[in-house]
């Protein structure tokens, strides 16, 4: 998807957008693993909005299943009944569905973890995942978030875009060095970017988890734009880079042709 709905953008301003919609949305959003729970005073100061106004918001979320309110402690804290969200989306995506079955494949013949992101603003989106039996360095649970500037996903992702509008996406990410690895400069990012355009797939070396690294190719839609990306785990306990290069990206390309042939035929 790209980065914000252009419907948002013109409407935001007009009488048609619905603030209070906004802001019980940004409630919603203010929970987090670092933000597990929350008192009205924490709910309005995570969403900067009034106390009143946050305590509006809770209490419509409450009653409508979204929110519950710990007996003991008092805070408040999401409910499983958020999950159907994301659930709904998930199970309307065509994409998914048609990705199961070749990432399955993927997996089952290279013997490490496959995965399908989507793009969401400057981030990429776990939206399928099979994992490998052995050892997997790190836990991204379906609806996780990484940043497109030092994944191979993103990278793969925006190598498949004009390079202006990779550019500004990547302009648009809060470039940070998770590790000492990480790529952080717009150039050589997007010397990255050109590399995995003429190879066709992207890594990662540890530039967002240590002992983490991932191969990456664009899967393509109907318009000849990126839709998502495909990738494959390859920690650093078990490959090398240039073996897993060698040895995974050939049949990883196989499975992103597969996904973009069967995504033109439902983008």
């Amino acid at each position: 998807m790209d980065a914000t709905p252009d419907i948002a953008r013109e409407e935001s301003p007009s009488l048609l957008f619905n603030q209070s919609l906004e802001k019980g949305l940004a409630v919603l959003q203010a929970f987090s693993a670092r933000r597990r729970t929350m008192t009205l005073a924490d709910v309005a100061e995570a969403t900067d909005i009034t106390k009143s106004s946050a305590q509006r918001m809770i209490f419509t979320l409450e009653k409508l299943g979204y929110v519950r309110r710990h007996p003991r402690t008092r805070r408040y804290q999401l409910t499983p009944r958020v999950m159907e969200i994301g659930f709904n989306y998930l199970a309307a995506n065509p994409l998914i569905e048609v990705a199961n079955p070749f990432l399955s494949e993927l997996t089952k013949v290279t013997t490490e973890t496959s995965c399908l992101t989507e793009p969401d603003g400057v981030d990429m989106v776990y939206l399928a995942r099979f994992v490998s039996a052995q050892f997997v360095p790190v836990h991204m649970p379906i609806g996780s978030r990484i940043p497109m500037y030092c994944t191979a996903s993103g990278r793969a992702y925006l190598s498949a875009l004009p390079e202006d509008e990779a550019r500004t996406l990547i302009e648009a990410c809060d470039r940070v060095p998770h590790t000492a690895h990480t790529r952080t400069g717009v150039d050589e990012i997007l010397e990255e970017l050109r590399q995995a355009k003429l190879q066709g797939f992207a890594t990662n070396a540890e530039e967002l988890f240590l002992g983490d690294m991932t191969i990456a190719a664009p899967v393509m839609g109907s318009q000849g734009r990126p839709v998502a990306s495909v990738h494959l785990v390859a920690p650093t306990s078990r490959w090398t880079l240039e073996d897993a290069v060698r040895k995974l990206a050939p049949t990883l390309l196989l499975c992103a042709r597969s996904l973009t042939n069967s995504a033109r035929s439902i983008d």
